[in-house]
């Protein structure tokens, strides 16, 4: 494998990175209000197009985690983890038809303030600093490592913490600008991840082919995958039995076939996409229609990212299968191998390609990180007198300490991030909190009885169901019950899916927040109030949700 890149590969990738720099200053230049105004910096209130809202949105969610964990788990399991990204379609059409109209009309800018504004002071404090630590010691974290692992792979394996500190460095740059400089460098970004991920995928393609003696053809490689590897190309994993392997069962736990579709699949994409600061806020600033419309292309967008993510995994698995990938030592490693064998200029775009999605994905969740602590704790607990500039330099400030962080807890990957998988890691342990924050979110918008002290109990059952059936149901309830099965984890103990515990954890959550609310107040006097047309759609949103449900549907048919 080539590691070293050429001169033309440096060309290529200094060119991304002028480009991205430059257009960057210049919108900073072009609305310099951000250095005072916290709305523009943390929102870029009213400045995004939808194209943009779009774009952020893509650039900001695909990342090191889809790049190297996502195309890791194709490695492994095979196209049933596109589930992440295609039902992530059908939750943006739920999240622009339902969600977007409650946060625009009672102007919510963060999520802790829609905790306050519809529960308590209470809520909002105690997922505003559950926010914080996922988002630093999560997201941030593992952005961060495979990000880095990954270059530096296609470096020789010498540079991981020179690479580290680049990529902060860039992505701080670049959120020190504000929200309206991350939205619109965000549409280069994705449009180099698009071009430079596609590139990656063709010749991996073309490379399958050419090691089949099937000549320089994609789509003939495309078929020498699925004859190959038929194991890989099915959406639904059958329920493992006392013949099957090991392998498999962990494949399973990662992916559990149809139950994950009636359980944790929809709280993920959900919570994420609906309920996360990281992503909400792009919209936020927006009006109604811009805003749906943003989302809706973002929708279509999620689509076509498995053929960028995935299937340099799955080529990865039958190179290595068949001989023609020596070296590659874990299924994380899958992506850099293939990067590895491209030719002079395009390894340099697929790099540039990698670094906009981390980069772009770190500068977002930077942003997040400093709009939540300024707004909803700095603001509110320290400096209720502070002006706006002080506010924005709080932000700046909060945005360089969060990234420190991520640096000191991934230079010797002191979470583990690497053992895990980075795809599952992420997965796994944002899953902790989601059922909770899910389950409060869906109630409090929607059922005007729930109430502050609901919302509590929520969090706090969500997050212990969460952690007990991970972790301990097995040995005390047995590995057969009503609601689920143990398997073998190959560990020496057992362990029911995580997809599968989520749901059960949002299932009991939601029991208890309703008996809860039952006993107070028929109205909540915080409850939202809703105008009848705030939720009517036009004819062109019908027409993307139709196109996006039709494009799924075939999908799911062909590889179900």
């Amino acid at each position: 494998m080539k590691n070293i890149l050429s001169i033309g590969d440096i060309i290529v990738f200094v060119i991304y990175f002028v480009i991205v720099a430059t257009y960057g200053y210049w919108i900073y230049r072009k609305k310099k209000k951000a250095a005072t105004d916290t709305k523009d910096f943390f929102l870029a209130e009213g400045s995004l197009t939808w194209w943009a809202i779009g774009a952020s949105l893509i650039a900001s969610n695909i990342s090191a985690e889809q790049f190297i964990g996502m195309s890791g788990d194709g490695y492994f399991v095979g196209i049933a983890v596109a589930a992440y990204e295609w039902i992530a379609a059908i939750a943006l059409i739920i999240i622009a038809v339902w969600f977007i109209p409650i946060y625009l009309k009672n102007k919510i800018y963060t999520m802790p303030q829609f905790l306050k504004t519809r529960y308590n002071e209470t809520v909002a404090l105690i997922m505003a600093i559950f926010w914080l630590f996922l988002y630093v010691f999560v997201n941030l974290t593992s952005i961060l490592y495979l990000g880095a692992l990954a270059i530096n792979g296609l470096l020789g394996g010498q540079y991981l913490h020179v690479v580290m500190i680049a990529l902060s460095v860039f992505a701080v740059i670049i959120t020190l600008g504000g929200m309206k400089v991350i939205g619109y460098t965000d549409v280069i970004q994705v449009g180099v991840l698009i071009i430079g991920g596609l590139a990656t995928t063709y010749m991996a393609l073309t490379m399958v082919s050419e090691k089949f003696g099937l000549g320089h053809d994609a789509m003939a490689g495309f078929g020498a995958l699925m004859k190959d590897a038929p194991d890989h190309f099915h959406m639904i994993l059958a329920k493992p039995d006392a013949s099957s392997s090991q392998e498999y069962i962990n494949k399973y736990l990662v992916l559990p076939g149809i139950l994950m579709y009636a359980a944790g699949q929809w709280i993920v994409n959900l919570n994420y996409w609906g309920c996360n600061q990281y992503i909400t806020q792009r919209a936020l600033g927006a009006n109604l229609q811009t805003a749906r419309n943003g989302i809706m292309f973002a929708g279509l967008l999620k689509i076509m990212m498995p053929i960028i993510v995935m299937l340099p995994g799955i080529a990865a698995y039958v190179l290595q299968k068949n001989g023609h990938l020596p070296g590659l030592e874990s299924k994380d490693g899958a992506y850099a191998a293939i990067l590895g064998f491209l030719p002079s200029g395009l390894k340099g775009l697929s790099i540039a390609a990698l670094t906009a999605a981390i980069v772009a994905s770190l500068a977002g969740k930077a942003n997040s990180i400093s709009t939540i602590f300024t707004l909803d704790i700095y603001r509110k607990y320290i400096r209720q007198d502070a002006s706006e500039a002080k506010l924005v330099w709080t932000g700046r400030i909060t945005v360089v300490a969060a990234m420190v962080m991520a640096i000191l807890f991934t230079w010797n990957d002191l979470l583990g991030i690497g053992g895990a998988g980075g795809f599952t890691f992420i997965q796994k342990y944002t899953g902790f909190i989601s059922p909770g924050v899910f389950a409060m979110f869906l109630l409090g918008m929607f059922w005007k009885r729930t109430t502050g002290a609901a919302a509590v109990a929520g969090i706090v059952t969500g997050f212990t169901l969460c952690v007990f059936f991970n972790q301990f149901a097995p040995a005390v309830l047995g590995n057969e019950t009503i609601f689920y099965t143990a398997y073998p984890n190959g560990k020496g103990g057992y362990e029911i899916p995580f997809l599968i515990c989520m749901g059960l954890a949002f299932l009991f959550t939601m029991i208890v927040m309703i008996a809860i609310s039952l006993a107070g107040p028929k109205v909540n006097p915080k409850a939202f109030v809703f105008d009848k047309g705030m939720f009517r759609i036009s004819p062109a949103t019908t027409v993307l949700i139709v196109v996006t449900l039709l494009l799924l549907s075939a999908l799911y048919i062909r590889f179900w």
